[in-house]
């Protein structure tokens, strides 16, 4: 009795002095083996510019090296913040437009087949128009400044939510569409019920898409008219020749796309779990 009482206190004292892993640890194993492989691959690229750079002695006009960029972001007497501000307004409003005004036509699509016959032609020749073309004729019509250059990001941009909108509220299976019929729930509620959560992949795969086209339309706006934001930026340096403040602007272009697609991700995940498993 004396040895099974005397052993009993040393177990404890083993078991309570055993550490206890962080919790953290067990967090941030799945998001480093995640988000390590893109980190080594910009890495790997600015290494090799850095090292094409300095071994073949390439001049700054035509490829300037990383440290020249970072220099042009920290002590250049551009005002990065303002035109930084005024892009990424044109991005998240042409995104905004582009997504709700795809959704409510992919929508209308899925909800007739007349509209869908009567839209989806005409939609089809929009999207082919030569953005480019036509981005100075917006400019004509509706001025310069920011609501144009939007305008333009979501005219790039909604095409792609319009057709997995309606993809995804039409690829649904019937048996569903059937066992809501049988329980005598009507076209808007099954369209509420089973079609729009059946489309959430679709979507959400859409505005990701949009959220980088929208990048290229605000900045396509800036080149062919503007007097601020980034774009602007990237065709005065190239003008005067100031290639690290061009690469700056394009490297800034890219963060802020960066950004906005990782918001929608973001969001998809914390919305709509499910929609964003199903696209793994």
């Amino acid at each position: 009795m004396t040895s099974a009482s005397s052993t009993a206190p040393a177990e404890s004292t083993a078991s309570d002095a055993a550490p206890v892993a962080p919790r953290t640890s067990g967090r941030l194993a799945p998001a480093m083996r995640r988000y390590l492989p893109t980190v080594l691959i910009f890495v790997a690229v600015f290494a090799a510019w850095q090292l094409v750079v300095s071994v073949f002695g390439v001049k700054e006009y035509i490829l300037p090296s990383p440290a020249k960029v970072w220099h042009a972001l920290t002590a250049s007497e551009i005002p990065w913040g303002k035109h930084m501000l005024i892009t990424t307004m044109e991005i998240a409003g042409g995104f905004v437009l582009a997504a709700v005004v795809g959704v409510l036509l992919g929508t209308a699509i899925a909800w007739s087949d007349l509209v869908s016959r009567a839209l989806m032609p005409f939609l089809v020749f929009v999207n082919t128009l030569p953005k480019v073309a036509i981005a100075p004729l917006i400019l004509l019509w509706f001025g310069y400044g920011i609501g144009p250059n939007m305008l333009i990001g979501a005219i790039i941009g909604f095409f792609s939510v319009v057709i997995n909108t309606a993809a995804g509220l039409s690829q649904i299976d019937q048996d569903m569409i059937d066992l809501g019929r049988v329980y005598g729930a009507p076209k808007w509620r099954v369209f509420v019920k089973i079609r729009i959560p059946n489309a959430y992949p679709y979507i959400l795969s859409a505005l990701k898409i949009t959220a980088t086209s929208c990048v290229v339309g605000a900045i396509l706006g800036e080149f062919v008219a503007s007097q601020s934001g980034l774009g602007y930026v990237i065709i005065t340096s190239q003008s005067a020749m100031n290639t690290p403040v061009a690469f700056a602007a394009v490297a800034l272009v890219s963060v802020i796309g960066l950004s906005v697609f990782g918001i929608v991700a973001g969001l998809g995940r914390l919305l709509a779990p499910w929609a964003t498993e199903s696209e793994r």
